[in-house]
């Protein structure tokens, strides 16, 4: 079987330990680029993970999936994912509780505004790598985001103390891996992720991050969660195909999704034959 990962990262953990594993056992694994030449009308690989979230992924994923390639995740998951106003307004929709996010425009304006009437987490509204995400309690720190970040787009959510932790949790076809992080807001700043069993996570929150897969089309996603209060979860946000670093049987799982999702892909083009 031929897998392709789209990625500008081969060497990311993940996919690197995946990617031994699929050619240990016989599959070939290619790399494709999303910055660099665009996939041309070849043979389609059997299935391509989709690693890479920015616009030229998408659309290459999105071009390849119009070809009847299989696609994890779809191009449209993946995007679902990286508007964060779009995100809160979907996951609220579905009744799931996820933080208030409010579109507030750039930090200029934020800071334009004056004191904030509390603690805020100030957030880039597209999802991506490096991206912003800063706590800030005082109008002195809003001008300072303003002047670092002056014309990106930004969201707001109230500043949930909570116990400092952030919980991870990732999901590769309905299967979890969990975590915990000292969250980058904390005053300690972020540390290494320590390991968590799935099965120590309250069943509701194991719920949750498996309907969070539900709701957006994802099936290999990350969530992070925090304690909202009373054991109560919060969803503060939602990306899809996270790296999963440090995460037994992590790679296991995406290879065997993989290699389920290209004979499934296979079995469909024998069964409608060619055009």
């Amino acid at each position: 079987m031929r897998i392709g990962l789209i990625t500008a990262d081969a060497a990311h953990p993940v996919l690197a330990a995946t990617g031994a594993l699929l050619v240990g056992e016989g599959h070939r694994v290619e790399v494709v680029d999303p910055g660099g030449v665009p996939e041309g009308p070849g043979p389609l690989a059997d299935v391509y993970l989709l690693k890479a979230r920015t616009p030229r992924a998408l659309a290459l994923a999105a071009r390849l999936e119009e070809r009847g390639a299989a696609v994890i995740n779809s191009a449209a998951a993946t995007a679902r994912c990286q508007d964060r106003v779009a995100m809160a307004e979907l996951v609220r929709g579905a009744g799931l509780p996820f933080a208030r996010t409010r579109f507030v425009g750039t930090p200029a304006e934020l800071a334009a505004a004056g004191e904030p009437a509390g603690p805020l987490v100030v957030k880039s509204r597209h999802s991506r790598r490096g991206d912003l995400v800063a706590r800030a309690d005082s109008a002195v720190r809003l001008r300072e985001l303003a002047a670092e970040w002056p014309e990106e787009p930004v969201v707001v959510q109230d500043f949930l103390a909570g116990s400092g932790w952030d919980h991870k949790v990732w999901v590769v076809d309905g299967r979890l891996f969990a975590g915990l992080r000292r969250s980058e807001l904390a005053p300690e700043g972020r540390g290494e992720t320590l390991p968590l069993p799935p099965g120590e996570l309250p069943a509701g929150w194991r719920a949750l991050a498996l309907g969070v897969g539900e709701v957006f089309g994802l099936e290999v996603y990350g969530v992070d969660l925090l304690d909202a209060g009373g054991g109560a979860p919060l969803l503060v946000d939602v990306n899809a195909f996270p790296g999963i670093r440090g995460q037994a049987g992590a790679p296991e799982a995406l290879a065997e999704l993989a290699l389920r999702t290209g004979a499934r892909a296979g079995r469909r083009a024998s069964e409608n034959g060619p055009e």
